[in-house]
């Protein structure tokens, strides 16, 4: 911990704007869709299923979860899904993928006030043109040092992107919302881990927490940000 912190990573789905909110929203949909099929628990089952299969098929995002919701679908009703259930299902998903950002607080002047001083990245996973969409949305963009839109976030991946953009990941930090995503692989590799919660979170990025580690740390929200790193630093 006494190497400087040079380079800061930020995380972008529910750690700068809203994210899995709208994910919740539509699953209640897709549940109303189905209710003479499937109570609500076990649809939910069945989809979280359907989503851990296709990752690899899919990757991460909103794509992959309409697809996974359409799957679902047609099991659940023995291939019997009316055509207009599936209809409703695609125009549920190209609403979340229209849907304006909504920044959460303190995303904005936390990344302004660390960017006086520091490398500031954003490293993000999922569809490509839907987190482009979302970047240029959110007004955040122009102030990163570089952005990073990748398939999924391991240890490796946070080596390359933090000795490309910075010193190595020894003297960089991550902060997200993600314990499984954005603390624990950062961690992995020497960096600093700094675990942001959002209210909802995606049972597939679920991870416990460390124990012992010295470079794990957990604020409220983004604006606690920069005094740690002062306090790092």
């Amino acid at each position: 911990m006494a190497r400087k912190i040079t380079t800061i990573g930020f995380d972008a789905d529910d750690t700068l704007w809203q994210n899995e909110r709208f994910f919740h929203l539509t699953q209640q949909r897709f549940a109303e869709l189905l209710a003479d099929h499937a109570d609500p628990d076990h649809l939910s089952e069945r989809l979280l299923a359907a989503e851990r299969r296709n990752i690899g098929h899919y990757g991460f995002g909103i794509k992959g979860f309409m697809l996974s919701m359409i799957e679902t679908a047609i099991e659940i009703t023995e291939d019997r899904v009316p055509a207009e259930v599936i209809r409703q299902i695609i125009e549920a998903g190209q609403d979340m993928l229209a849907h304006p950002i909504e920044l959460l607080p303190h995303a904005r002047e936390a990344i302004e006030a660390l960017a006086d001083s520091h490398r500031v990245l954003l490293i993000t996973k999922g569809d490509l043109l839907d987190q482009e969409r979302k970047l240029a949305q959110s007004g955040l963009g122009d102030l990163f040092d570089g952005i990073e839109i990748v398939s999924d976030k391991t240890p490796p991946v946070y080596a390359r992107i933090f000795t490309e953009h910075g010193d190595g990941p020894e003297r960089a930090l991550m902060a997200g919302n993600s314990m499984k995503s954005d603390v624990l692989p950062a961690i992995a590799v020497g960096g600093v881990g700094v675990h942001v919660p959002h209210g909802l979170s995606w049972a597939l990025e679920h991870a416990e927490a460390p124990e012992d580690e010295p470079r794990f740390f957990t604020l409220t929200d983004l604006g606690a940000l920069p005094p740690l790193v002062d306090q790092l630093d």
